[in-house]
């Protein structure tokens, strides 16, 4: 085998091994740690893009553990494998290239961001298990696997979020993130069980070349979106996300941003390649856009109202993912049939997942630059904030440019996976393309009053020494600055190359299940 064959295990190895080998580097001094935590996040990066690549010209991507080959995913002449399967397409690349990119912005910007604080090196360790987990979540071809790459990111997430441990208010977001997270795993463990009890499998190609629907199979589709759906943050099963993220270093919310994307990444993956058309009915997708129509409303009438800049984020983090949801919603609706797929199915499919790709990028920025206010002035409250404009120019014009792809102007990223989100639920009912574009003002309205408040106006006398954040912290932002910007500037190329085949990959069930099957359904 050549080591390009050995990338799928590669991504989760070399995060794993930067968790593992942290507290060696960390006796070298806080350089040398440092160095470890970019250097890691970098290669992770590099990894996703070449998976991404390989996967782009030769196909699916399959590795399986114990095997010194992908035709032996069936060891001897099973009829369904059996070992521990890796299995990437175009559309588990695409994700993994985005949580890999947040991974290592987070990283950058977190050297200067957590140097006042001790215990880096368990924040470090736990960074890179955070890591692991989800990108586990998105590369895995087993169930249970899933479930165990779900574990690792969420125990991580609880101690990140609660790395402040003398603040209330941060051990009161990791307990409640906790409990939300494992009545999540317990539902999906139960459903996971169910399937496997039924069809003594859990390799997700081999269950879906077996699933047909009845009483179990509907409960586990329930069990799955629900658990699912919380993990991402939607309404009514939100109310960890606003607590989580307004609490966890700024570096780590950004990560978080990518962790609950992976979360949806499940969700989608069990909709379109366990289920399919076997779904039949319409009541799973309605009941999807239901909960992406609330969770935009209920999030951005939230944020609206909130004077505390990161938790204002958390809540447009709801309202975002409701997008997400509303499109996938859309796109099962169209499944099985021909002509809706063609009319607006597809389309919904490439807005929502083009989304995933615009909201983890400029929601990540977001967040840095609000850890980058509390950086230089110690607080979050935009009743105390202002002027900082002339003191803090970087971080000014990469929020602004955040700012406005959140808000969908064009010509930036946002806009132009909106317009697909817009045009495709247009197609379907006029009400969700109205409701999704009032939730597109108030966003932008609540932005302009963060800018307005924090960055204009009277330059607070308290502030008068403040200054621009420190390089790595800039250079974590402008990671996530270039990648909006290249993504607004080319966004033909994107569609083509990045979003088109991820969407084809997400919807072609038979090609997904005969990578490890050899054949279709």
């Amino acid at each position: 085998m050549s080591w390009q064959e050995h990338l799928p295990a590669m991504i989760l190895a070399i995060p794993l091994l930067g968790a593992f080998a942290t507290p060696l580097f960390s006796l070298g001094g806080k350089t040398l740690r440092n160095v470890w935590m970019v250097s890691i996040s970098f290669i992770t990066m590099i990894v996703a893009f070449l998976i991404w690549r390989t996967v782009t010209v030769n196909g699916v991507l399959v590795y399986v553990m114990g095997a010194e080959t992908a035709t032996l995913a069936l060891p001897s002449g099973m009829a369904y494998p059996v070992r521990i399967i890796l299995e990437i397409d175009a559309f588990s690349a695409f994700m993994a290239l985005a949580g890999s990119i947040a991974s290592f912005a987070g990283a950058m910007y977190s050297i200067h961001f957590m140097d006042r604080f001790s215990g880096l090196s368990r924040f470090t360790s736990l960074y890179f298990l955070q890591t692991a987990g989800m990108l586990g979540m998105m590369v895995t071809g087993d169930l249970f696997n899933f479930f165990v790459f779900l574990e690792i990111s969420s125990v991580a997430s609880f101690g990140l979020v609660a790395f402040w441990r003398d603040r209330p208010e941060s051990v009161e977001a990791s307990f409640k993130y906790m409990l939300v997270s494992q009545l999540s795993a317990m539902m999906v463990l139960i459903a996971i069980g169910s399937l496997y009890g039924r069809y003594n499998a859990l390799n997700m190609a081999g269950i879906a070349s077996m699933l047909h629907l009845g009483v179990v199979e509907k409960l586990v589709l329930a069990f799955l979106v629900v658990a699912l759906a919380m993990k991402c943050g939607a309404f009514p099963m939100h109310m960890w996300m606003p607590d989580a993220y307004a609490e966890a270093p700024a570096g780590v919310t950004c990560l978080l941003v990518a962790v609950s994307q992976a979360s949806l990444y499940g969700l989608m993956r069990v909709c379109y390649t366990l289920y399919g058309t076997t779904m039949g009915s319409s009541f799973v997708p309605w009941v999807i856009i239901v909960l992406g129509m609330a969770s935009m409303f209920f999030g951005v009438s939230m944020a609206v109202v909130q004077h505390e800049v990161k938790r204002l984020m958390g809540y447009h983090s709801i309202s975002q993912v409701g997008y997400i949801l509303l499109a996938l919603g859309v796109g099962l609706l169209s499944l099985g049939n021909p002509q809706t797929m063609a009319d607006y199915g597809f389309m919904a499919m490439k807005g929502g997942i083009y989304h995933i790709f615009n909201y983890t990028m400029y929601k990540g920025l977001l967040f840095l630059t609000a850890g980058s206010l509390y950086y230089a002035t110690g607080t979050r409250d935009l009743d105390k904030l202002g002027g900082l404009a002339r003191r803090m120019p970087y971080t000014t014009f990469m929020f602004v440019i955040a700012a406005a792809a959140i808000s969908g102007l064009p010509p930036f990223n946002g806009f132009v996976s909106k317009l697909l989100i817009y045009e495709s639920t247009f197609a379907l009912h006029p009400f969700l393309a109205v409701a999704a574009l009032v939730t597109s003002v108030l966003t932008l309205a609540s932005f302009v009053k963060v800018f307005q408040t924090a960055f204009l106006g009277p330059e607070k006398k308290c502030y008068a020494s403040v200054s621009e954040v420190p390089a790595s912290m800039l250079m974590g932002m402008a990671l996530l600055t270039i990648v909006i910007l290249g993504l607004s500037l080319f966004p033909s190329w994107v569609l083509s190359n990045l979003v088109e085949p991820a969407a084809k990959a997400l919807v072609d069930q038979s090609g997904y299940i005969g990578a490890i099957m050899g054949g279709g359904l």
